[in-house]
């Protein structure tokens, strides 16, 4: 059975202050599925892009064994598109332009095969459409789902309906306190876990991430990068690493949900060494674990006492 990815295919235009790409491969739902691939296969791609959509994008994603039946095509329409500039503080980004396009009317279709995934991704989009997903599947198992401030703020209503249908949601940190009313985030995730998921991922960037769960608290670090060259979708591809990892060894016990964790740190780090997805393109398994490993080394020592 696939891992079900739903969100936003787009072309991107980023320039940072060491190079630029213009209408270069994105969206939520292609570096999710992208950083999956590497721990299972099929995933199940569900979005929507026009037909000025480049055909070597769709032959990378078919490449990487990730089934595009889900795909809408709008004929004569143009795909969604993205720019942003960001500063020597790669933290620190201007959005310069965002053309919804097709995507503006996505109405998410997900196919009768695609309906019986246990396992679901529903990328950083309107929370109307995660539901409009959710009221589609027979009976998921797990589902790991993503918000931004702006569906925090513009649709919280809907976006805790969501919330009490999902297993986990990972956001970043401002996200989690603006949800949470709460600066703290010991005390955000409390707050946030009681709203619905039983387990919440709060990114923290270049400072690693924290799982939550009722039992346990987990940090884990960020890779020691001696240059990033570009952090588009890597929160994405945080993403697929931690729900494709899950979905090949059908095992959520504490201890492998901190494994999870670990492979989409690594995951995000391959985003990161390169503009758009080409960190996450010509991996092999073995480079993967390498770096799974290498994290692991990172935060391991002995107890002199």
């Amino acid at each position: 059975m696939g891992l079900l990815v739903v969100g936003s295919l787009g072309l991107d235009t980023v320039s940072t202050p060491f190079d630029k790409v213009d209408g270069a491969l994105g969206g939520s739902a292609t570096y999710i599925a992208l950083a999956a691939s590497y721990f299972t296969g099929p995933v199940y791609l569900v979005g929507i892009v026009g037909e000025d959509f480049p055909k070597e994008y769709i032959r990378l994603l078919e490449n990487h064994h990730v089934d595009l039946d889900g795909l809408q095509v709008v004929p004569h329409g143009k795909t969604f598109r993205w720019s942003a500039k960001y500063h020597y503080d790669l933290n620190v980004r201007d959005t310069l332009f965002t053309e919804l396009n097709v995507f503006e009317k996505f109405d998410p279709v997900i196919p009768e095969k695609f309906r019986k995934a246990k396992f679901i991704c529903l990328g950083n989009i309107d929370p109307e459409l995660q539901i409009r997903v959710m009221d589609q599947m027979n009976s998921p198992k797990f589902v790991v789902c993503d918000t931004m401030n702006y569906w925090i703020e513009g649709k919280k209503d809907e976006l805790l309906k969501l919330l009490k249908r999902v297993n986990v949601l990972i956001i970043n940190d401002s996200e989690a306190r603006l949800l949470a009313h709460e600066p703290n985030l010991i005390k955000a995730s409390k707050i946030i876990r009681e709203m619905g998921p039983q387990i919440l991922i709060i990114k923290k960037g270049e400072h690693g991430a924290l799982l939550f769960t009722e039992d346990i608290i987990f940090s884990a670090p960020a890779y020691p990068m001696e240059m990033i060259y570009d952090p588009t979708g890597a929160g994405d591809a945080f993403a697929g690493g931690f729900i494709g990892y899950l979905h090949k060894t059908h095992d959520l016990s504490p201890e492998n949900m901190k494994c999870a964790v670990v492979y989409g740190s690594a995951m995000a780090s391959f985003c990161v060494e390169k503009f758009s997805t080409k960190g996450l393109e010509d991996l092999e398994y073995f480079r993967v674990y390498d770096r799974f490993r290498e994290f692991l080394n990172l935060s391991k020592f002995d107890d002199k006492e």
